[in-house]
């Protein structure tokens, strides 16, 4: 595994970089300057809101790439680099399709903020972990003055078996990902993390034998093959260990840095042998 030719490093954040109570490790800013140092491209990829992830990830937000949303915004300091929207019409049949699934709480992400029409206390008060911006309002179907990037939905037991099945068939015409063991999100079709990166690595001129990512679950598959430097985390989903060439250890573990610790000494290593 010759790592010294990695020139972008690409990961998730829930379940991937961020451990189980939502914390960024110091050890991984410390190895993010070094990755700075030599000039290695970082990226944010993630389910969770364009402004969540700023919050997350504050100190080094002006020298990042963010993709949010899965892949619905992509954005490198203020610069916007995409954004993939849904039509109206396909938003407000959403909404009423996913209030017939029962226990389940709607999310409108738009461009500008997120809307949320529950009351529910136990779900606001975990929705704010993921959601930096957001109004409450009282009918989802009447919002308007926004760009919509998805929608996302949430049951407490498992988004997998109790909402998946009833949104399965939406997925010859959108983007359909169960995102973590209670949230699946619905969006465009080219809204995946895989497309925002591969029109970064584009961009860039960098190919998938230069491009390192991490992910756990099924919404990183598209962005996990366009990396020869695949790592799926102790704690993926079993899809997400398939289609990865590598395994670390769990987000608990400081898995991400765990690797980014050798990359680093590879990276290292190398500038040394040329001097």
């Amino acid at each position: 595994m010759n790592l010294a030719q990695v020139k972008l490093v690409v990961t998730d954040m829930d379940g991937t970089l961020l451990n189980s109570q939502g914390e960024v490790s110091n050890q991984f800013y410390s190895l993010f300057e070094q990755l700075k140092a030599n000039d290695i491209h970082f990226v944010a990829a993630s389910g969770r809101q364009y402004y969540s992830i700023v919050k997350k990830l504050s100190p080094i937000v002006e020298d990042i790439t963010i993709v949010a949303e899965n892949g619905g915004i992509a954005r490198r300091g203020a610069k916007e680099l995409l954004v993939t929207h849904m039509d109206n019409q396909s938003i407000l049949k959403l909404i009423n399709l996913l209030r017939t699934i029962k226990d389940t709480y709607i999310v409108l992400c738009g461009k500008k903020s997120s809307y949320i029409e529950t009351k529910n206390e136990a779900f606001i008060e975990l929705f704010n972990e993921y959601y930096a911006t957001y109004q409450q309002v009282d009918d989802l179907t009447k919002v308007g003055d926004d760009d919509f990037i998805k929608i996302a939905v949430y049951h407490f037991e498992s988004s997998e078996d109790s909402i998946y099945p009833s949104v399965k068939h939406l997925e010859d015409k959108l983007q359909v990902k169960v995102s973590g063991q209670n949230w699946l999100d619905i969006s465009h079709p080219n809204a995946n993390k895989g497309y925002a990166l591969q029109l970064l690595q584009n961009k860039l001129g960098l190919t998938p034998s230069q491009t390192m990512v991490f992910g756990d679950y099924n919404n990183d598959l598209e962005m996990l093959g366009l990396a020869d430097f695949s790592f799926a985390m102790e704690n993926a989903h079993p899809n997400v260990k398939k289609v990865a060439n590598y395994t670390t250890k769990s987000n608990d573990e400081n898995g991400v840095e765990h690797i980014l610790e050798q990359l680093v000494e590879a990276l290292e290593t190398t500038k040394y042998q040329k001097l």
